[in-house]
């Protein structure tokens, strides 16, 4: 990352990354496709009771995930200044990190699992069924925050190729069990929670076993396992803003499925639906902010300002067109994407209005992601946290308790995401030219 071409190999980076995320939201589209097509009557009940778990379990999941956002930074950075030490000792803090948290977010959710869920509006038919698949999708956290954890730390070496290969093979195993535990056992969201969790145990392994046998700095040993208390302050001081960001962040996401729950199981269905067709597109943008976090990274770590600031404009220009082709894609084929989810006609329709309108907003998404990214790859990692909480969830917060209360509807539950994701861009563009982090080590040389 610190030599040589630039466009080639961000592109090298974010696509494997991309294609992780799209491969795993396929996986997990097909927990829906399948309850959705096979457990008969109970199909729409089955799809809301899963779509209702997921803002609750994007919370704790992203959580993490921006802990381990300050694993892939340490490493990039400690990689560009060969730091072999550095890069040790944070793989092997992190990996005992992400074993820790899973169990005692298990525990917690275990505790939480009935009155969180029945605080949601879920409808009479698909909440008990909301709160078994959360209890059985929040005891697997151990191994799925082991394989994120992991992957961020591939992904701080510059290796997006090895989570993509592990996920590929634990998503089949995935797919198959879902079809084993719904048609052949006759489970319903229990079967695909169980089926998750399997395959999440399994890509962890993987990538463990990748680690262990890795001829780099970031080889996994049973000797070095041990929390190295200044790498993982390290890690904490860029990983806790963003972890704070996402948990803010999926709390407005909280309460926007509970806006939607309450318009009935036809809607929350729809939406659930149609949250795994405009994931896809916020894979896409995410591996370009992620990439310019890890490049920049790398360079600001051998002190290559330029390549950093040459990053930016790189991931910025490569992501506008990849996004818009994948938006592009989404819009057209969006009606018939969600038709495998439901021959619902109705339902159909109401899915299409949330795609028709988050899709498009994920090009200011595109922009704030890259952005962040660049800055955290410096290091600048509170800020723009908290300039994205206070653009996106506080507009999101304000506008269920207005907008919504006025509009009683889907569609204005919808245009919240434009409004708040528009503002959210402009902000975080002015604190880019304000903090300007290149210029500023430059003006130290």
């Amino acid at each position: 990352m610190t030599e040589g071409s630039l466009w080639n190999k961000i592109l090298g980076f974010a696509f494997p990354l991309a294609l992780t995320g799209i491969l795993q939201q396929m996986f997990s589209a097909a927990d829906i496709a399948v309850v959705g097509q096979f457990t008969g009557e109970l199909g729409e009940a089955c799809m809301a009771a899963v779509g209702a778990n997921t803002p609750i379990v994007s919370f704790i999941i992203n959580g993490f995930l921006g802990i381990s956002l300050g694993t892939n930074v340490v490493i990039a950075n400690a990689v560009g200044r060969k730091d072999a030490d550095t890069v040790r000792k944070a793989v092997h803090t992190s990996l005992i990190v992400a074993v820790i948290a899973g169990v005692i977010a298990a525990l917690l959710g275990q505790l939480i699992a009935e009155p969180l869920l029945r605080s949601q509006n879920i409808s009479d038919e698909a909440v008990d069924m909301a709160i078994l698949y959360f209890r059985i999708y929040v005891g697997g956290l151990p191994v799925i925050l082991l394989y994120n954890f992991e992957a961020a730390i591939f992904r701080g070496i510059g290796n997006t190729k090895l989570p993509f290969i592990a996920l590929v093979a634990s998503g089949i195993v995935n797919v198959g069990m879902n079809i084993f535990f719904v048609l052949v056992l006759h489970r319903t969201v229990d079967g695909v929670a169980t089926a998750t969790v399997i395959s999440n145990l399994l890509s962890s392994i993987i990538l463990l076993v990748c680690l262990k046998k890795s001829k780099t700095d970031a080889r996994f040993e049973m000797k070095h396992l041990r929390i190295d208390k200044p790498v993982l302050k390290l890690i904490m001081k860029i990983g806790i803003p963003a972890s704070i960001q996402s948990c803010v962040f999926s709390s407005a996401n909280i309460l926007i499925q509970s806006a939607i729950n309450s318009l009935g199981t036809v809607v929350a269905a729809a939406s659930s639906a149609a949250f795994n067709l405009e994931i896809f597109s916020y894979y896409c943008l995410n591996s370009f902010g992620q990439a310019c976090t890890t490049f920049t990274g790398q360079n600001f770590g051998a002190w290559k300002l330029d390549r950093c600031k040459k990053s930016l404009k790189l991931c910025l220009l490569e992501g506008i067109i990849t996004e818009g082709l994948m938006v592009a894609m989404l819009l057209l084929a969006g009606r018939s994407m969600l038709s495998v989810f439901t021959s619902n006609p109705e339902l159909i329709e109401i899915g299409y209005i949330r795609v028709l309108f988050i899709t498009t907003a994920h090009l200011f998404s595109l922009f704030y992601d890259v952005m962040s990214g660049y800055m955290r790859g410096f290091g600048i990692s509170l800020s723009p946290a908290l300039v994205t909480m206070c653009c996106i969830c506080g507009i999101r917060f304000v506008w269920i308790y207005t907008v919504f209360e006025y509009f009683h509807s889907f569609t204005s539950i919808m245009a919240v995401y434009p409004i708040s994701l528009g503002v959210n861009a402009i902000a975080i563009f002015i604190l880019l030219m304000i903090k300007r982090p290149a210029k500023k080590h430059e003006s130290q040389e």
